[in-house]
């Protein structure tokens, strides 16, 4: 199929592959945990059903959606397996950051396979050598999630003049022939996203596959494409946001579990048969499913202005972007508040290794630790630019 004659799936389209594929990422999910990577088998289903191609420019075959679909396609995942969602988040999220590159490294990432799929970490843990048309790197880059499925990685690097000073601060686009990968994710949640270290040694980056941060985060993308909404949408908000996608899905995974259980299983010490009859637990779950509901319309309306300011080719102000960052701590502090109540409300079964609720528990508690996702930075970025303090806390606004 040419990208000429791509047919765009809706959004609920999207979702209704994502619940076709459910039972197939639950069955695997186990697998993926006691392997620390998803299993081959899910990675290849979602890929046949396109569920990777959600942020890749329709010029490649892609889907080029939103950021609101984005979030749903995610959450729908996470209802599955929360581990598989984190690994489709970040990967479709990376495409979408491909997409702010110039056209002739998308056409190297995605010219040839449009299911070409990217881990990230923007953080600059490199050192270059700025040598004729480009930069030689040599580095270590920390929690690569996906990193045993990605053909491609886009890697934070300092940008260094002739004299070896440093300049500017970038991501490089890195074919994953040209790294190697140490296995070092032994963690507690989010185990089967294989977030890995990628290692470079003495490799060459041309300019082109190096998109400098500083002025993407006010806007200022290389592509040529200036007419793709999606590729206009605001550096920092999208690669925060999407962050919290998993946490919706692991959070009505967690409630749809509990309240599922309800009806028959027993509050021990007590003479309630069934959980459901005990009005203290009834109160447990209004809560859980509040926060819930207050999560998913807080990450909506933040998905709404970026995707709405995106349409209008408008960038979305200092304050709205700060908004964004407080907004994504909010949703990833009121689902750890809910899974707690849920936890609490279901007994100590909660924690049987044979109940998928620990490992939502485990899963979400680790996602929702990301540095761009803390809730108190977040709010302390927003607090200040509501009083127009100035003395930021991050440039990643």
């Amino acid at each position: 199929m040419t990208a000429t004659h791509t047919v765009v799936p809706t959004a609920e389209e999207l979702i209704a592959r994502v619940e076709d594929l459910a039972p197939l990422l639950k069955n695997n999910a186990a697998e993926g945990e006691r392997n620390r990577r998803v299993a081959e088998e899910s990675i290849k289903a979602l890929t046949d059903a396109g569920l990777f191609r959600i942020a890749t420019p329709k010029r490649y075959g892609g889907y080029e959606t939103s950021l609101r679909t984005m979030l749903d396609v995610s959450a729908a995942v996470a209802e599955a397996d929360g581990g598989t969602s984190w690994v489709v988040t970040l990967t479709n999220v990376m495409s979408w950051v491909v997409g702010l590159f110039p056209e002739r490294a998308q056409d190297e990432v995605f010219g040839a396979d449009p299911d070409a799929k990217v881990s990230g970490v923007l953080t600059p843990t490199a050192e270059t050598r700025k040598v004729e048309g480009g930069w030689r790197v040599t580095g270590k880059w920390f929690y690569n999630s996906g990193s045993w499925h990605a053909t491609w990685a886009g890697l934070g690097i300092p940008i260094t003049d002739e004299t070896g000073a440093t300049v500017d601060q970038g991501m490089a686009l890195i074919p994953r022939a040209d790294l190697t990968l140490e296995d070092t994710w032994f963690v507690a949640g989010m185990r089967s996203s294989g977030s890995n270290c990628m290692v470079a040694e003495d490799v060459f980056v041309p300019e082109h596959r190096v998109l400098r941060i500083p002025p993407a985060i006010g806007g200022d993308y290389p592509t040529e494409h200036k007419d793709e909404v999606l590729y206009r949408s605001a550096l920092v908000p999208v690669l925060a946001l999407v962050l919290v996608g998993p946490q919706l899905g692991m959070g009505k995974a967690a409630l749809d579990l509990v309240v599922g259980k309800a009806a028959k299983k027993p509050i021990s010490y007590t003479f309630f048969t069934a959980q459901q009859d005990s009005v203290g637990f009834q109160l447990q779950i209004a809560e859980a499913s509040r926060l819930l509901d207050t999560a998913r319309l807080v990450a909506y309306r933040a998905a709404d202005d970026v995707d709405g300011a995106a349409a209008r080719g408008e960038y979305p102000g200092y304050l709205t972007r700060a908004r964004v960052r407080s907004d994504t701590g909010y949703v990833a502090e009121c689902v750890t508040r809910a899974l707690e109540i849920l936890l609490s409300a279901h007994g100590a079964g909660s924690f049987a290794e044979v109940n998928p609720l620990q490992r939502i528990w485990r899963d979400s508690a680790t996602a929702a630790r990301h540095a761009i996702v803390s809730p108190a930075v977040g709010y302390e970025i927003y607090g200040k630019a509501l009083l127009g303090v100035a003395d930021p806390v991050t440039p990643l606004v």
